[in-house]
């Protein structure tokens, strides 16, 4: 879903007159008549949904919404820094990016980020800064220079109609694939999903997980040396025998309703039972997570340097923290994805009506889900994909 863009060594770009973000009448006076280009994935029917509804939101507030829609986020990542190398320091064509990682982190590193903002949006009262990982990006910390607005933690996805008792370690899906080949997919790295299977098993096999939370160094062949050869018997064993890939996680749920795989992986707890609901699984399929646990991160919204449209762009990050569309957000019918917000901060009223959204069939209770596991650095990510398609990379 989103490719990571290598961390450069660029230039900062220079200083501009800016918007006060604690000034919001200002901002909202501003913002009113903005257009904004959110480069988005638009990989997922239901996603692009959701971002329609957030349009119609922002256009009752004077900001017109335009989804630019990504199948790589590093594309959007990339023409901010063309424009940037060009001396294109005001009018930029990217607005607002959803974005994550290592994308971030070569961002925030380059000086592309307009901000601090975040903390200034007057919904983040509402944000759970303390059991939420909303702060730190992949254990870059956030500072305000990009907004959450979802959280996310890895599920396995099986269909109980053939798979009852589900591989719960690596060693177990190990000798599950053994017994059943074929039947195990996930998206071909560096597909941001790819990765996270490569992140996932790489911080159960690895001789000392809490070295993942540093940048690679020279120790790295000895840190990954377990999932390689994890990942060596695995292959073979997958769908295809390993030949190929589904393009996206969404392709992964036509191969199992076709009944060709029986497990595969998401990083949106009710994504499953959303698309139960939009008869793209069938009513059968159940998720669960590891008994080690598995990663989590948040979602982030982040505003170009050189955005013509900041105002707007604010407006739109605070209303995707706003009760209603968070709710909006965690229905499994329409997203099924995490909050960021904190129960205990709400108004009564938004309060219960979290406690009253059912969450699926298909859809692990917070305590089901566990804590999550913190990511690794973003040069994990990078490094992992890069090696991956050294060793195992097909063409599709």
């Amino acid at each position: 879903m989103r490719r990571f863009l290598a961390l450069l060594p660029f230039l900062a770009a220079p200083a501009l007159a800016d918007p006060d973000p604690t000034d919001w009448a200002s901002v909202t006076a501003a913002a009113e008549g903005q257009v904004v280009h959110w480069h988005a994935w638009g990989g997922s029917t239901a996603t692009n949904d959701f971002i329609a509804w957030i349009r119609e939101q922002a256009a009752e507030q004077g900001v017109d919404l335009r989804h630019v829609k990504l199948d790589d986020t590093a594309n959007a990542v990339s023409a901010v820094l063309a424009e940037q190398q060009a001396g294109r320091d005001e009018g930029g064509s990217v607005d607002l990016i959803w974005i994550n990682g290592a994308n971030f982190a070569a961002m925030k590193e380059a000086g592309l980020l307009f901000g601090p903002f975040a903390e200034a949006l007057p919904n983040w009262q509402y944000v759970d800064v303390e059991g939420k990982t909303v702060t730190t990006d992949f254990t870059i910390p956030t500072e305000g220079y990009e907004s959450p607005w979802a959280m996310a933690q890895v599920v396995f996805v099986h269909d109980t109609a053939r798979l009852t008792d589900p591989p719960r370690s690596a060693e177990a899906m190990l000798d599950w694939a053994r017994a059943n080949p074929g039947r195990l997919a996930f998206p071909q790295p560096p597909d941001f999903l790819g990765t996270t299977f490569l992140k996932q098993m790489l911080l159960e096999l690895a001789p000392d997980p809490d070295r993942l939370s540093d940048p690679v160094g020279g120790d790295y062949a000895d840190v990954t040396a377990p999932l390689w050869a994890f990942m060596e018997e695995l292959t073979p064993l997958l769908w295809r025998e390993g030949r190929a890939y589904p393009q996206t996680g969404p392709r992964q749920w036509q191969l199992m309703n076709d009944g060709e795989i029986d497990l595969a992986i998401s990083f949106s707890p009710g994504e499953a039972t959303a698309a139960i609901a939009n008869f793209q699984l069938p009513e059968t399929v159940r998720t669960y997570v590891l008994d080690g646990g598995t990663l989590g991160n948040a979602s982030f919204v982040a505003i170009p340097y050189n955005s013509s449209s900041k105002e707007g762009a604010m407006v739109v990050a605070n209303i995707l923290l706003s009760p209603e569309a968070q709710l909006r957000a965690q229905d499994p019918d329409i997203l099924g994805y995490g909050t960021v917000l904190a129960m205990d901060k709400l108004p009564e009223a938004d309060r219960a009506a979290f406690d009253a959204l059912e969450l699926g069939i298909a859809t692990l209770s917070p305590d089901e889900l566990g804590q999550a596991l913190p990511e690794p650095h973003p040069s994990w990510a990078e490094r992992l994909a890069e090696d991956w398609t050294a060793r195992f990379g097909v063409a599709q």
